[in-house]
């Protein structure tokens, strides 16, 4: 990707959050803020005020915050280091376990949920479990309280996934694509944003719970 992929009101809004112009950002600073937008701007931190109009407005913010990152992440691709473990580099012996992974699919798909989960989520309350096809044991918890409510309506779903090391990542992300792949507007996996695509779902699960056993 060259700077000419960047339009003219991307490069003002990457001074404006990165607080230098694109031409004088180098990939640390690029790296180490982002990290720190991240943490400051995730919609969470605004879910307090029960204002949904203040959630709205954080949840469209993060989002440009995290296209404008993907797009300055391909820009300096070849500049950035390289992560201690690549999802396609793990040992076949190489073991995966998560206690209540967040997820996060923002839609403007009104019966998304129900392509999810079915009619039993017109029943589902925090703390209840439903256990993903498929899997061994792989099962979610849904935060029935965090849902979008604005003009033009945007839903938030936040799961919640737990898996042990008998079940298959691949599984559990061939259900889940398969259900969100036509009406997710963005995915937010433990907090990263992160393109509605199989393999870079895989990958950022894998790398989440990977178990580096004899460690410590």
């Amino acid at each position: 990707m060259t700077n000419n992929n960047i339009s003219s009101s991307e490069r003002e809004a990457i001074q404006k959050y990165w607080e230098k112009p694109l031409a004088d950002l180098h990939p640390e600073e690029f790296k180490n803020t982002h990290k720190r937008l991240r943490a400051k701007y995730h919609p969470d931190n605004f879910a307090k005020f029960e204002d949904e109009t203040v959630l709205e407005m954080a949840k469209e913010r993060f989002q440009l915050i995290e296209s404008l990152a993907r797009k300055l992440n391909a820009l300096f691709k070849d500049q950035l280091p390289t992560d201690k473990i690549k999802h396609d580099d793990f040992q076949s012996a190489a073991q995966f376990a998560f206690d209540k992974m967040k997820i996060e699919v923002i839609s403007r798909e009104k019966e998304l949920k129900y392509h999810l989960f079915g009619k039993r989520y017109r029943w589902l309350v925090y703390g209840d479990t439903f256990k993903i096809p498929n899997t061994k044991g792989a099962y979610l918890v849904i935060d029935d309280d965090h849902r979008g409510r604005s003009i033009g309506f945007r839903e938030t779903i936040r799961m919640y996934i737990t898996f042990d090391v008998a079940d298959s990542v691949e599984d559990i992300v061939d259900w889940l694509f398969l259900k969100i792949q036509n009406g997710a507007d963005s995915l937010i996996i433990e907090g990263e944003s992160i393109p509605v695509d199989r393999n870079e779902m895989i990958r950022k699960i894998r790398k989440t719970s990977y178990l580096e056993l004899g460690s410590g």
